[in-house]
């Protein structure tokens, strides 16, 4: 066993913008309150894949705490510019200080700096061009921008 820690390696696989709908549900859950929101679409592009989210085919099962952290499950249906089909998936947690958390909770504009929103995602295709999708795992960095949520999408090499 190596003595010193291997190195974690990304590559920037695309930015995906989205937009959400009102919350079809909100109903008090296990340690706070669960929301089922609709993704009414949204876009994303990076260097090698580009296209938009198939809307209808989509939603965000977010819990809240009391204090405001968000923990999300959310499944999108891609479809690029070529027309392959992609099927993604991510759970993740957005969390800060209560003050910056109630801001975001307004809908205001505040500094992706001042709060943790991360994401793990999984891909699935049956494309044969973009079955390497299938295989590996990937992580966001989110931000909470008043027209919707947007994810830094990077490959874990």
């Amino acid at each position: 066993m190596p003595d010193t820690p291997l190195p974690l390696t990304t590559e920037f696989l695309f930015r995906i913008v989205l937009t959400a709908g009102t919350p079809q549900m909100s109903a008090p859950g296990r340690g706070g309150e669960l929301r089922v929101i609709p993704v009414t679409g949204g876009t994303f592009e990076g260097p090698a894949l580009k296209g938009e989210v198939v809307p209808g085919t989509t939603a965000d099962w977010l819990r809240v705490e009391a204090d405001g952290t968000a923990h999300m499950d959310v499944r999108l249906v891609l479809k690029t510019d070529r027309g392959q089909t992609i099927y993604m998936h991510y759970s993740g947690v957005r969390t800060g200080r209560p003050e910056v958390l109630a801001r975001l909770g307004r809908g205001e504009a505040v500094d992706a700096g001042d709060y943790y929103f991360r994401t793990a995602i999984r891909f699935e295709t049956g494309d044969a061009e973009l079955g390497w999708l299938n295989r590996v795992l990937a992580v966001g960095i989110g931000q909470r921008p008043p027209a919707g949520p947007t994810y830094d999408v990077y490959v874990v090499k």
